[in-house]
C-alpha cells in the first residue's frame, strides 16, 4: 500500500506541469487595455515577471524597472508587470487608473497587464504555475509581497526569483548574464 501511495505521489508530481503548463509561454493574459496577450509572444526574449502595486513601499521600484527595460530591451529583454491587490489593498485602482499612474508618475513603457490575484483561492493560473514548488522547485513558493520578480529565460524556464527587497539595480548582473 505504501508503494502504491508513493507511485501515486510521483505520478501527481509528474502531472503538475501538464496541469499548469510547462512554461510561462503556455499562458495568455489580458493586458492593461483588456486585450488578450499570449505570453508565447515573448519567446526568445528574457522576461521579468513582476507583481506590482501603486501604494506600496516598494512602488518606487518602477523607476529601476523602467531603467532596466530601457537599458536591455534592445537586447531582447522585456518586463511584464502584473498589478495585484493581495497585500494590504495596495493596488485598489482600476486598470485605467493603474495605467495612468504608471505612465504619469513613473513613465512606465514596459508591458503592463490587467490586475490579477497572485495568491489565495482566486490566484491567476500563471501565478499558480510560477509559485508551484512541484513545477518550479528552486523558485516556487507563495508570493510574500508586492514586487516579487521571476526571471525567465528565452525558452520560458524560470531561472531566478527575486524577493521584493531585491531592487532592480541589484538584478542588473543577473539580467545581463541571462541575455548572453
Amino acid at each position: 500500500m505504501t508503494k502504491s501511495l508513493g507511485v501515486l505521489c510521483l505520478m501527481s508530481t509528474a502531472l503538475v506541469p501538464a496541469m499548469f503548463g510547462a512554461s510561462v509561454y503556455d499562458y495568455s493574459m489580458k493586458n492593461i487595455d483588456g486585450k488578450s496577450v499570449a505570453l508565447s509572444s515573448f519567446k526568445g526574449k528574457i522576461l521579468l515577471v513582476v507583481n506590482v502595486a501603486s501604494k506600496c513601499g516598494f512602488t518606487p521600484q518602477y523607476t529601476g524597472l523602467e531603467a532596466l527595460y530601457e537599458k536591455y530591451k534592445g537586447q531582447g529583454f522585456v518586463i511584464a508587470g502584473f498589478p495585484a491587490n493581495n497585500f494590504m489593498a495596495q493596488e485598489p485602482g482600476t486598470d485605467e487608473e493603474i495605467k495612468t499612474f504608471c505612465s504619469s508618475k513613473y513613465n512606465v513603457t514596459f508591458p503592463m497587464f490587467s490586475k490579477i490575484s497572485v495568491k489565495g483561492d482566486d490566484k491567476a493560473p500563471l501565478y499558480q504555475f510560477l509559485t508551484d514548488p512541484a513545477a518550479n522547485p528552486t523558485t516556487g513558493g507563495e508570493i510574500k509581497w508586492n514586487f516579487t520578480k521571476f526571471l525567465v529565460d528565452r525558452k520560458g524556464n524560470i531561472v531566478k526569483r527575486f524577493e521584493p527587497n531585491i531592487t532592480p539595480e541589484q538584478m542588473d548582473a543577473a539580467i545581463a548574464d541571462a541575455l548572453k
